[in-house]
C-alpha cells in the first residue's frame, strides 16, 4: 500500500470573480492507476468560500478530472464540481451548465496574464513610480532588456506538460510582464478543466518566486498599455467541414442578438478591456471579419484557405472569465443557428 497525494480542487462562491480553492486528501491505495473510478466524493466548508451558510455549511466535491502532480511525489490534482447535499449542482457551478455530452464542439483558449511583483505590485520590468518603455518591443522579445518573468513562464509550461494537460504554447505578449499561453482540448468540459488546473498550477508556482498572477482584463487602467483577454477559438463538426462562407456568416450572425448575454460571462471589468482600442472591438458594439483583431469574432485566414473549413475565434473573453461559462454560453449561441 502507497499514500497518494489527492488535491481536490475547485471554485468558490465569491462574485463577480470566482476563486480558486484547493486542499489535500491523503489515501492509501495499492496500485493506484491514477482515475477517476479509484477515488470518491468530499465534503468542505461551504460557509467560508461563500457558497453556504454556518447553519447547514457542508458542500460536496465530486471529481471530474485528475492529472499527475508535477511537484509532489505520489500526488495527483483532482478537479472537481460543486455539488449541493442532495447531488444537485450548486448555482456556483459553471461546468454543469455545458451542454456538449457528446465531445463536438472543440475548445482553444489562449490565457493572457500579466506576472506581478510581490513587493512592487506592478508588472515585471515596471519601475516604481513610472513606466518602461512604450509597448512595442515587448512582444515575442528575447533578452533582458525586454523580456520579464521567463523563468516562470518555462517553469509553468514545463509543469503543464508532465501533468498532461494539452498544453501548445507560450509567448510573451504586448506589454511588459504580459504573458500568454494556448492551451486545446476536444470536449467543452475537458478544456475548461484543463484551463483551470493550468491556472492552479500557474498560480501554486509564484508561491516561490515572490510574484503573483494579475488575471484582470486591465490591471493598468486608462493607459495605452493592452489588456489581458483569453480568446475563446471553437469549432464543432460543422464548422470543421461545412466548407461554405454563407454558413460562417450564419453561425456568427447568431451571436449578434445575444451580444450581452455573452458579455455577462465574459468576464468583470470587461468594459476596461473592451474599449475599440488595442486590438478589441467596442464592448457595446458586434463585428466579425476575416483575419480581423478588432473585431469580436475573428475568421482566422487559415479557414479561408482551407475552403471554409476549420474554427472561429472570439476575442471578447476577459483574462478573468471562467471558461465553464464562455464554453457553455458560445455552445448554446452555435446551436440556436440550427445549421
Amino acid at each position: 500500500m502507497a499514500k497518494i497525494k489527492l488535491e481536490y480542487i475547485w471554485l468558490d462562491g465569491y462574485l463577480p470573480t470566482q476563486n480558486l480553492r484547493s486542499k489535500t486528501k491523503v489515501e492509501e491505495h495499492e496500485n493506484f492507476k491514477g482515475t477517476l473510478d479509484e477515488i470518491g466524493l468530499w465534503s468542505f466548508d461551504g460557509s467560508s468560500t461563500k457558497q453556504a451558510e454556518g447553519g447547514s455549511s457542508d458542500c460536496v466535491l465530486k471529481p471530474v478530472a485528475i492529472y499527475p502532480d508535477p511537484d509532489r511525489i505520489n500526488g495527483y490534482l483532482v478537479m472537481t464540481e460543486v455539488l449541493n447535499t442532495d447531488g444537485t449542482p450548486h448555482p456556483s457551478n459553471g461546468r454543469a451548465t455545458i451542454d456538449d455530452d457528446n465531445d463536438d464542439f472543440w475548445f482553444g483558449f489562449e490565457q493572457e496574464y500579466f506576472i506581478m511583483d510581490v513587493k512592487t505590485e506592478l508588472p515585471l520590468g515596471f519601475p516604481r513610480g513610472g513606466y518602461p518603455k512604450p509597448q512595442g518591443m515587448y512582444y515575442c522579445s528575447v533578452g533582458g532588456l525586454n523580456t520579464h518573468g521567463r523563468d516562470l513562464v518555462e517553469e509553468h509550461a514545463d509543469a503543464c506538460i508532465k501533468a498532461g494537460l494539452n498544453f501548445e504554447g507560450i509567448n510573451q505578449e504586448v506589454a511588459c510582464g504580459q504573458w500568454e499561453y494556448q492551451l486545446f482540448a476536444k470536449g467543452a468540459k475537458k478544456a475548461g478543466d484543463e484551463i483551470w488546473i493550468s491556472r492552479y498550477l500557474l498560480d501554486r508556482l509564484t508561491e516561490k518566486h515572490n510574484y503573483y498572477i494579475e488575471y484582470h482584463p486591465k490591471p493598468l487602467g486608462d493607459t495605452d498599455w493592452n489588456g489581458s483577454g483569453m480568446h475563446a477559438n471553437f469549432s464543432n463538426t460543422t464548422l470543421r467541414t461545412c466548407g461554405s462562407r454563407e454558413t460562417y456568416e450564419k453561425i456568427c450572425e447568431a451571436f449578434r442578438p445575444v451580444t450581452k448575454e455573452h458579455i455577462e460571462v465574459y468576464g468583470a471589468f470587461n468594459d476596461q478591456r473592451l474599449t475599440g482600442k488595442h486590438e478589441t472591438q467596442s464592448i457595446s458594439d458586434f463585428s466579425y471579419g476575416i483575419s480581423d483583431r478588432g473585431a469580436s469574432i475573428r475568421i482566422p485566414i487559415m479557414v479561408v484557405q482551407k475552403g471554409w473549413k476549420g474554427w472561429l475565434e472570439d476575442r471578447r473573453p476577459a483574462s478573468n472569465a471562467d471558461p465553464y461559462k464562455v464554453a457553455a454560453r458560445i455552445i448554446k449561441t452555435v446551436k440556436s443557428a440550427k445549421i
